[in-house]
């Protein structure tokens, strides 16, 4: 499997976490710095974004890919759905909590969310 991290980094305790939680051996992780420019559409923006990941159309749809969304919502949402278009399915997002009492602040892996079973869980509802 592939992390694609649109956040901070991913220490070894998040790693092992990931893997514990999906079952997956995490292969690589894709660092994308997430810095976006006010000043220019955030659209274009998170185009580029997702093209420098370099993957192939054939990658993008048959890769096994788990997703670090970037903080600011706006930018996660967007993300989801340039990624939406090009694997044809909601990818599944890890889901962080602040570690209590933990000095500096540090943040470990809770959950990873299937987001593909709740859009078509939701689809039911309509």
């Amino acid at each position: 499997m592939i992390v694609l991290n649109f956040a901070h980094p991913l220490t070894s305790e998040h790693l092992a976490a990931i893997e514990r939680l999906t079952g997956q051996t995490v292969e690589r992780v894709l660092d994308v710095k997430t810095q976006f420019d006010w000043g220019k559409p955030f659209k274009e923006q998170t185009r580029e974004l997702v093209e420098r990941i370099g993957l192939s159309p054939e990658e993008w749809q048959t890769t096994p890919l788990l997703v670090n969304l970037p903080s600011l919502s706006v930018i996660a949402a967007l993300v989801l759905a340039e990624l939406h278009g090009r694997m044809g399915y909601f990818p599944p997002v890890i889901l962080f909590k602040p570690a209590s009492e933990a000095t500096p602040p540090r943040f470990e892996v809770i959950e990873i969310l299937n987001l593909q079973e709740v859009r078509e869980e939701a689809r039911k509802r309509r």
